[in-house]
């Protein structure tokens, strides 16, 4: 759900007309005993309920897959601030082939979390992936040559560098099932259904009819804009790969 306000709007007009089928459904079922009506209450009070913990279950989904990027954000962002410092540790020459190539990286890692365009983001994934190979070969080319402790510690450094940008772009993907989405409006639905079944008359104030579409509706587009890592409002900040990028460039 790339896209919240169009979650918003969807949700909005489908469960605004599940309680206005509700109230159909309930004019036209004119016979209702009196003795069902305490039965339907306890009904639609457990339903409500279970679609408030369902909301709270989804809406927690989405906040703890918001800080797993943060956190990734963070383990990257310290990870290539590392191996910077251990590139000193390399022969001056593949040290000055390094260095470039890294600040070249970390600038791609930023571009990577500001960027939307689909197109944008393909030419960034070419460059990030031509950057680690050329990355990977010039650490193993002198740690080859010289199998010390310290050449291994450099090329453990850049392994994590590398490691970290996959742990990253997996927690990029995951997000909240389709199926999980799909039960969730199904339950939501079905309770403003029954809210507009129990409904005396909707007819002297049709604007409460609203109120619990309108409710659920932004409680949706919320848990959508924050389970978007590009598409809502609320988006993971590089602010450690910016802050890394600023001070290795005052160096």
């Amino acid at each position: 759900m790339d896209r919240p306000l169009f979650v918003f709007l969807v949700s909005f007009i489908a469960m605004g007309l599940a309680t206005q089928a509700g109230f159909g459904l309930s004019k036209w079922h004119r016979g209702k005993p009196e003795e069902l009506h305490d039965t339907f209450g306890v009904l639609q009070a457990a339903a409500l309920t279970l679609l408030g913990l369902i909301i709270a279950f989804t809406f927690s989904m989405a906040v703890s897959r918001y800080d797993q990027r943060k956190n990734y954000e963070e383990v990257e962002a310290n990870a290539i601030g590392t191996e910077y410092v251990r590139i000193d540790m390399l022969p001056a020459a593949n040290a000055a082939q390094l260095r470039p190539l890294l600040l070249s990286y970390l600038d791609q890692r930023i571009l990577f979390y500001e960027a939307r365009d689909p197109s944008q983001l393909r030419q960034i994934d070419v460059r990030k992936r031509q950057l680690q190979s050329a990355l990977w070969s010039a650490v193993v080319a002198p740690a080859t040559a010289q199998q010390t402790p310290v050449m291994a510690l450099t090329v453990a450094g850049m392994n994590d560098v590398l490691n970290s940008e996959g742990y990253t772009q997996a927690a990029w993907w995951n997000r909240i099932p389709l199926s999980a989405w799909g039960l969730t409006g199904a339950i939501a639905i079905i309770c403003n259904m029954l809210v507009g079944y129990g409904a005396p008359s909707l007819k002297t104030a049709p604007m409460l009819s609203l109120i619990l579409p309108l409710i659920l509706s932004i409680s949706f587009m919320l848990i959508a804009d924050i389970d978007s890592p590009r598409g809502g409002l609320i988006k993971v900040s590089p602010q450690n790969l910016i802050s890394l990028a600023q001070s290795l460039r005052e160096q």
